[in-house]
């Protein structure tokens, strides 16, 4: 999908386990960033005929090779970054200044073990870890970082709901 001023429109999974830790994958680097061990949480595009929360459900289950997650929250508003003009124009053929993301807090039900990188055909991710939520931005590639505070912002008390 399109969105105005040239956003891709997508949505983020902030997955957290009973013990309040947030899910991150490290990305396959694809030649073209010249960033290394970058992590991420799952995110991407929302399909012409998917509403944003059937569109978190898919991109979970297609990066993380798992299904055993629940929304439990939304971000209120839809939040844009912008990619660094050096990847511009290799990143989703050009056509796209960043992403305009809604983001979900999804709780994890199932167990480690049901996490499987290689469940799709084109994987996103090499490796996962669990962290705290308040380490992402230092975890993150820095044209991300803006974001994951802004997230942290709306989920920062959910690690505490989760232990409790």
């Amino acid at each position: 999908m399109v969105e105005a001023q040239g956003y891709r429109k997508g949505v983020g999974a902030v997955i957290f386990n009973r013990s309040g830790l947030v899910w991150l994958g490290r990305r396959i680097s694809n030649g073209h960033n010249k960033y290394t061990h970058t992590w991420q949480m799952p995110q991407g595009g929302i399909d012409e005929s998917e509403t944003p929360e059937t569109a978190v459900l898919r991109e979970v289950k297609e990066e993380t090779g798992t299904d055993k997650v629940k929304i439990i929250d939304k971000t209120p508003d839809w939040i844009d970054y912008d990619l660094p003009e050096h990847l511009r124009s290799v990143t989703w053929h050009g056509e796209f200044r960043g992403q305009r993301q809604l983001w979900f807090a999804l709780k994890f039900t199932g167990r480690d073990t049901d996490f499987d990188l290689k469940a799709h055909k084109n994987p996103e991710f090499s490796a996962w870890r669990w962290a705290e939520l308040l380490s992402l931005p230092e975890l993150v590639v820095p044209f991300k970082r803006k974001l994951y505070l802004k997230i942290i912002t709306e989920f920062h008390h959910w690690p505490k709901r989760m232990r409790t």
